[in-house]
């Protein structure tokens, strides 16, 4: 069965307030000037690559062989939920979105850039329309375990590659682990997708869909770090998203000392504590923070299903880097299109080399920081 829905969004009216809860539509934080207008040349950069044959990272900006750079990234789904952690290799993502899902459940979509030795990916668990237009922004070949039906008619587009555990012939992609109860035991490995790709005779490469310069990062020898925003800039040491995710409460602390927001979560019924990969051990952390706003909609089925509006104009958000943030606006047009985030000035924003975490919330929710 395949259905077209059509979203009917109502505006929504924040009131303001006195102390640092952000809130997404000020009349006096929106700008239009400049969006559209979008210079897609490489970001710029004076710094020299460690040894021949380095390339720029486009999710990162990181310097990575030029091998690993040609390769297609993969965007997996996973749950993050008290049944579903810990997970395994979310520290290896090079980009993590979170977005709400039925009953204030979040999921997680990790995209993986160097993604073929990794030896325990997941566990995962099914896909939704929204993460899949951000997943197509990369070109990305999407791993899940099915979705709902009102998915299958954008799955079954000539463009769209994936690899679903809920197909038969993907099956042999993914494994189920015996120490963990259904549904949050499903996984998969770098080769096992790989094999799978070539089964599927999906490109490896980079296909002529989406835009080869998705972020503008600023060199590596002068980050950005926000000081030229003056007083927009605010230091910024806590970033408290349980308004928006009520259930994994999740937090993000700076940490002078590498200059990176490392994650923690304090999800309904267990202990407070750091995002941990079972995979490394290590805790979840981010140079770059987008909080984005995005219309949204619940969709007419007892599930409770959302439905965030991926493709829009100016709609509001803010960026975290280096201890400070400011407001940002952004912008995706097409499906393929890359999300585009710009100052008050209208100029584009230039994130800094690192991994990006994406907070998607949903316009009218509020988060704190301070």
């Amino acid at each position: 069965m395949a259905v077209s829905i059509m979203l009917t969004i109502t505006a929504c009216n924040i009131r303001g307030n006195s102390d640092n809860t952000l809130h997404p539509d000020s009349a006096e934080n929106s700008t239009s000037s400049g969006i559209g207008s979008v210079d897609t040349t490489p970001s710029s950069t004076d710094d020299p690559p460690p040894r021949e044959g380095m390339v720029h990272s486009r999710l990162t900006n990181e310097w990575i062989e030029q091998q690993t750079a040609a390769v297609r990234p993969i965007a997996v789904m996973i749950p993050n939920e008290k049944n579903a952690l810990p997970q395994y290799s979310l520290s290896s993502a090079s980009i993590l979105y979170e977005a709400n899902v039925e009953g204030q459940m979040t999921r997680l979509m990790a995209i993986y850039e160097d993604w073929q030795s990794l030896e325990k990916i997941g566990n995962i668990r099914s896909l939704r329309s929204y993460y899949a237009y951000w997943a197509f922004e990369w070109d990305a070949i999407m791993i899940h375990v099915g979705g709902p039906f009102f998915i299958n008619e954008l799955l079954a587009q000539p463009d769209t590659n994936h690899v679903d555990e809920t197909n038969s012939p993907d099956r042999r992609a993914f494994y189920r682990d015996a120490d963990r109860p259904l549904p949050h035991n499903a996984y998969t490995t770098g080769p096992m997708i790989l094999s799978m790709i070539h089964r599927k005779d999906y490109s490896l490469e980079y296909r002529e869909l989406a835009e080869p310069n998705h972020y503008r990062f600023a060199p590596q020898s002068a980050p950005n770090t926000l000081e030229q925003y003056g007083d927009n800039a605010q230091n910024v040491s806590y970033i408290d998203m349980s308004g928006c995710y009520p259930l994994t409460r999740c937090y993000f602390e700076y940490n002078e000392s590498d200059n990176l927001y490392y994650r923690s979560q304090h999800i309904s019924g267990d202990a407070d504590g750091p995002h941990i990969d079972a995979a490394t051990g290590e805790q979840l952390c981010f140079k770059n923070i987008l909080v984005q706003y995005v219309r949204c909609e619940e969709l007419d089925f007892k599930e409770g299903y959302l439905n965030f509006q991926c493709l829009d104009t100016a709609m509001d958000g803010w960026y975290f880097t280096n201890g400070k943030c400011i407001h940002v606006t952004w912008e995706k047009t097409s499906d393929y299109g890359a999300t585009r985030y710009y100052d008050d000035n209208g100029e584009e924003v230039l994130l800094n080399t690192g991994k990006t975490m994406i907070c998607i919330v949903r316009e009218g929710d509020n988060f704190s920081y301070w």
